[in-house]
C-alpha cells in the first residue's frame, strides 16, 4: 500500500528548516543529497524560508537542485495534509513535539507518508503510537521517531553489537554513553516541559503497555539499575533513564535476531563521582520548578529553542557509546562514535534517515517503528559512509 515515488511531487520535505538544527539539516542535504533530489523546505514564514534557501546556494552539490518552499504552520492541519500528500518522506525538527508534533504525525499517517523526527520525549512517542500506529499500518506509513542522538547511536549500536553475537541464544547488551558537547535549546525546552508533564507521561506509558502486543515466545527486559566504577571505561557508570533504552528494547521485541531472551542496560559514564552527584542534585529543583506554570515559563526563558553553539564550539564536541555484549559463550566490545552529538551529527542522522526511507530497499514495515526495525543495515551503511564510526573493538570467548 506504500505510494511509489512517481506518485509524489517530492522525495523529501523538511519541516522546521528556519530553526537552528533544521538549518543544519538543510545544509547537510544540500551538500550530500543525491542527484536530482526533489525536496522542499517547509515553514510558516516565507521570508525566513527564502533566507535559508539563499544560504544554500554556495554549498549545493552539483546535481542537487535548490529546494522548493512550502508554507505551513505546525497547527494548520489542512496545510500539513497537503505537505504530507506531496512528499514520500517528511522530516521535522519542530519541537517540543508534545506541543507541536501531533498534527504532522496525523497527516503522514493518513497520507501513507513516511515520517522522521528528532524527539526524545517518551510521552509524545507513546501518544503517537496510541493515536496513529494502527492507521499508519493500514496506510503503509512508517513513523520513525528519535532519529537524532536520541536514539540512533544507541539503537543501531545495539543492533550492530547483536549482529556480532551468536543467533538463537539469550543475549545481554549494555551501552555506556560518554559525551562532550552542549545540549540544544530545543532539548532543554523538551526536558523542562517533560518535567512539567510527568502525569501525562506516566498515563501515556500505561495506556501503551495495556494496548501493545509483546512477543509471546521471547523475553525482552531491562538490566538492573546500578552505580559502579568501571576502570576500562575510565569512570563511573550509572543507569541513564532516557528514551534510548526503551527504543533499543522495542527493536529487540520486533526483531528475532535479538534472541529468545534479550536484556539491555543503558548507562551514562562520568569521570568523577562528584560531577555525577552535582548533576543529580540539580534535577529535583528543576523538576519542582517545572511543575508550576509560572516558574516553568521562567526556566524556559533561560534558553531559546532555536539557539545553538558556534561552529568552533561544535567542532570540539564528540560522543562515544561503548557496548558490551555477551551470549552463546561469546563476548564482544563495540563502539559507536562521532562528532558534535546535539547538532551536526543529529542533523546528519535525521537527513540520512529521511534519505534512507526515500531511496533504499528496506524491510516491509509500517506503523510506528524504530530505526533498527525500519532501516537496519541500510542506515548503518549510510551513516558509516557519512563518517560515523561503528567498530568492533574486541571479540572472543566470554
Amino acid at each position: 500500500m506504500r505510494p511509489v515515488a512517481a506518485e509524489r511531487e517530492y522525495d523529501l520535505a523538511l519541516f522546521g528548516a528556519t530553526g537552528f538544527t533544521g538549518g543544519l539539516t538543510a545544509r547537510y542535504l544540500a551538500a550530500n543529497g543525491p542527484d536530482g533530489l526533489r525536496w522542499a523546505l517547509v515553514g510558516r514564514n516565507r521570508a525566513k524560508l527564502e533566507a535559508v534557501r539563499a544560504g544554500l546556494e554556495g554549498i549545493l552539490r552539483p546535481g542537487v537542485p535548490a529546494p522548493d518552499l512550502l508554507e505551513a504552520d505546525a497547527a494548520d492541519s489542512a496545510a500539513l495534509a497537503k505537505v504530507a500528500e506531496a512528499a514520500k518522506v517528511v522530516a521535522t525538527t519542530v519541537g517540543p513535539y508534545a506541543f507541536y508534533g501531533e498534527p504532522l504525525v496525523a497527516a503522514c499517517a493518513a497520507a501513507g507518508t513516511d515520517y522522521v523526527d528528532l524527539t526524545g520525549e517518551p510521552e509524545f512517542v507513546d501518544r503517537m503510537w496510541l493515536g496513529y500506529h494502527e492507521q499508519a499500518r493500514q496506510s503503509g506509513a512508517r513513523l520513525v521517531h528519535c532519529c537524532g542522538f536520541d536514539s540512533i547511536p544507541h539503537d543501531l549500536g545495539a543492533y550492530f553489537t547483536v549482529k556480532e553475537l551468536p543467533e538463537g541464544v539469550p543475549l545481554t547488551v549494555n551501552g555506556y554513553v560518554r559525551v562532550e558537547g552542549q545540549f540544544s535549546g530545543g532539548t532543554f525546552h523538551s526536558a523542562i516541559n517533560a518535567f512539567g508533564r510527568v502525569r501525562q507521561t506516566v498515563s501515556a506509558a500505561r495506556r501503551r503497555r495495556r494496548s501493545e502486543q509483546r512477543p509471546s515466545e521471547r523475553r525482552v527486559h531491562s538490566a538492573p539499575a546500578r552505580l559502579r566504577r568501571d576502570a576500562d571505561l575510565g569512570g563511573w557508570a550509572v543507569t541513564f533513564p532516557t528514551i534510548d533504552g526503551p527504543i533499543v528494547r522495542r527493536s529487540a521485541a520486533a526483531l528475532e535476531r535479538y534472541g529468545p531472551d534479550f536484556s539491555y542496560g543503558h548507562n551514562l559514564v562520568v569521570k568523577h563521582l562528584p560531577v555525577l552527584f552535582a548533576g543529580a542534585a540539580g534535577i529535583p529543583p528543576a523538576f519542582l520548578l517545572a511543575l508550576l506554570p509560572p516558574t516553568r515559563k521562567l526556566l524556559l526563558k533561560a534558553k531559546s529553542p532555536g539557539e545553538g553553539p558556534s561552529e568552533a564550539v561544535r567542532a570540539k564536541s564528540w560522543f562515544k557509546v561503548t557496548f558490551v555484549g555477551e551470549g552463546g559463550g561469546r563476548k564482544v566490545l563495540t563502539e559507536v562514535s562521532g562528532g558534535d552529538p546535539g547538532y551536526d551529527e543529529t542533523a546528519k542522522m535525521l537527513a540520512e534517515s529521511a534519505l534512507c526511507l526515500a531511496f533504499d530497499e528496506l524491510p516491509e514495515t509500517a506503523g510506528q517503528v524504530t530505526t533498527a526495525q525500519a532501516m537496519g543495515d541500510a542506515l548503518l551503511d549510510r551513516l558509516q559512509r557519512a563518517g560515523m564510526t561503528f567498530a568492533t573493538l574486541a571479540s572472543g570467548p566470554a
